[in-house]
This record gives C-alpha cells, structure tokens and sequence, in this order.
C-alpha cells in the first residue's frame, strides 16, 4: 500500500600506519551508523502482507505533500472511526494507485474508498495525537481496518510503534467532477487477492468472465501474490456491491470493494 555501509580499507589502514612511522598517533572517534529501518516489527508487515501496488516508474514524480484544505474547521465529508495501520518498506518507491511513487516520509494514506486527493485527518483516539494525510493510494486489504497510513504519518499519530490503532478519520473530498463523463458517486471496482498461487488467480478470472461477459476482468501480480479485479459494466457503487456480494472464494482470498477513481 520504503542501508548504511562501513567499508574498512584494512591494507591502506596498514600503509597508512608504515609511513607514520614515529609520528604521534591520533585517536579516531568511531560514529556506528543509524539502524536500519524495520518493516517486519510493530505489526506494519502486517498491512504490507495484505497490499496490491503497482511497479515503480522512473518517470512518474513523488507524492506530493499533504495540504490543508481551504478551511480544517467546516464540517468534512466523510467521518468514520475503526483501525489504522501503517506500510513503509517495501512499498517506498512503488508507484500508488494515484499514479505517483509512494514516498514513506510524506504524509499520505491509503484508503479503500475515499477519492484519490481527499484530505484526511487522522487522530489517534488513545494518545490524541493527530495528522492531516492526503489519500494517494488503495488499503489497506485487512478486514476491519479503514486506513493505511505512510511511515511518517504513523509516527506522527502515535500508530507506529503500537502497529495497529484506533482512529478517528475525518475526510474533506475534492469537488465532484464537473466532466461529462464522470459517474456519480465515483467509479468503483471489486478487487479479490492476494492468491499465492498464479493458477486459483486465473481460475477466478476465467469463472467471472463467465458469468460477467460485459464486465473487465484482470488477473495481476503483486508483492504479497496474485490479484483480481473486477470492473462492472456500469461502475456504479450498487453493481460493484453486488458482484463483491456474489463471489465465493476460499484460501484466504477475500472480496474487496474499491473506488478507482
């Protein structure tokens, strides 16, 4: 939904000590390099496990930053309150589902069904620590959790050594699109994964072209396994609804509703 090196030149170091010869000999402070950081501890492998990104490209641009919206105190859009994790390595430098690399030191955020650019706010309801995150991608894909937060945004909240907390998210969305061809209410998709093996992936893909010929129906890969999705003919949230409601699939895979857009 992100090493330092200590090279020792040992013959130099020899040489070096040659040529000194009687000469004073001066002490070094040794500075031991900074950690690297962990993604397997604090429950963000958790979320990592459970993501679907695409592969980086060089030539799309870095998250942009957060901004506030025109003014934090009008009433947001959307409220709602459930679990928030984090992701951070090894989705740093993947491209998200809004198109630009995901740069764990912003402050962003995947959710499952707010409109790409929604600015968030994210409060931590044990600590009462809070941050305003941008939506730039899609998770996290964990049932019972509503929002994945950046690296630098779960620290800033307080979810980061906890792994997984309980949140308050308050959304302002971006205006409804003024284009001919916007749907109402968003394009929406259902997405089922992470399959292990390529082959059960294919499998549903083929049984849901089936039953769905006018829908589009891709298989994909992803960093924790295999995906598919499945994007109704008219990609409006109630027939979306109502294909996730209709598929049946067992080995952990599990449907999940999405906005594309």
């Amino acid at each position: 939904m992100n090493r330092s090196r200590i090279a020792v030149a040992v013959p130099a170091l020899v040489l070096m000590l040659a040529v000194s010869g009687c000469h004073k000999k001066h002490k070094h402070a040794y500075h031991p390099p900074p950690p690297p950081i962990r993604s397997s501890s604090h429950g963000g492998s958790t979320t990592a496990r459970n993501r679907t990104t695409a592969p980086p490209s060089a030539s799309v641009p870095l998250s942009p930053p957060a901004s506030l919206p025109p003014n934090l105190s009008q009433r947001p859009s959307v409220v709602e309150t459930g679990l928030a994790s984090w992701y951070g390595p090894p989705y740093a430098g993947r491209k998200g589902a809004d198109g630009t690399v995901y740069d764990q030191n912003a402050m962003t955020a995947a959710h499952l069904t707010l409109p790409m650019g929604s600015i968030v706010r994210v409060t931590n309801l044990t600590t009462n620590q809070s941050a305003v995150v941008k939506i730039t991608d899609r998770g996290p894909f964990v049932h019972g959790r509503i929002i994945d937060l950046s690296l630098a945004a779960a620290k800033a909240t307080g979810v980061y050594r906890a792994g997984i907390a309980k949140v308050r998210v308050e959304a302002w969305t971006p205006a409804p699109s003024t284009s001919a061809s916007a749907i109402p209410g968003g394009r929406w998709c259902v997405q089922v994964g992470a399959f292990q093996n390529e082959k059960d992936a294919i499998k549903l893909k083929e049984q849901l072209l089936r039953r769905y010929s006018k829908a589009k129906v891709i298989e994909f890969p992803g960093p924790t396994g295999y995906w598919v999705r499945i994007n109704p003919s008219r990609p409006d949230k109630d027939s979306a609804t109502e294909a996730a409601d209709s598929i049946r699939v067992g080995g952990g895979a599990e449907p999940y509703l999405i906005r594309t857009d």
